[in-house]
């Protein structure tokens, strides 16, 4: 699982990074021309791609952990094996899951104020103090691709760590199954 989230890591953070660049390169998203409104919608539909994608990624990890999870649980009680691989598994997910729901938020605020900062919008939010809304839709982007840069390291450490946890499992039901003269697979 670890070698899946990595490379579904990489191609979310691409997608947030080229939204990011594109959006860079609206320029004046108040400009009336055909040019500056391609750009924008490009950058509108690379960011709606990141936001899903991004988001996805996230919730594949959370199902990952909880299928682990009940594996872990319902072989640990089969076996009776020592409950703690279910524990640190459990510890693992409840580790993970704030920060997966800080990442979304950011992804979802960066989308609306990015909203909020589109001139054909119907908010007439103008910013925060000297921030036009561009630039705080902008700060707000970068913080989301920061914070999820970490979210995604922190994941892809914890699903490295359960899978050896599911690897020492099956290798106590395997000797588990030697001993009783049960067939291994």
């Amino acid at each position: 699982m670890s070698r899946t989230f990595a490379t579904l890591a990489v191609v979310s953070t691409v997608f947030i990074v080229a939204a990011l660049v594109l959006g860079l390169q609206v320029g004046d998203a108040r400009v009336v021309e055909r040019a500056v409104q391609q750009r924008v919608s490009v950058h509108l539909l690379t960011g709606l791609a990141a936001l899903v994608t991004t988001a996805l990624v996230h919730a594949i990890v959370l199902t990952y952990f909880m299928g682990t999870g009940r594996w872990l649980e319902e072989t640990c009680r089969a076996y009776k094996l020592d409950q703690r691989y279910v524990n640190e598994s459990l510890s693992l997910k409840y580790r993970t899951l704030p920060w997966m729901c800080v990442a979304i938020g950011l992804l979802i605020a960066t989308g609306a104020f990015g909203g909020v900062a589109d001139p054909a919008s119907n908010v007439n939010w103008k910013g925060i103090g000297p921030l036009t809304s561009a630039w705080v839709h902008f700060l707000v982007a970068c913080a989301m691709l920061a914070v999820n840069l970490l979210v995604n390291v922190t994941e892809f450490l914890a699903i490295q760590r359960n899978g050896r946890l599911v690897n020492d499992v099956l290798g106590e039901v395997r000797r588990i199954r030697e001993e009783r003269g049960l067939p291994v697979a």
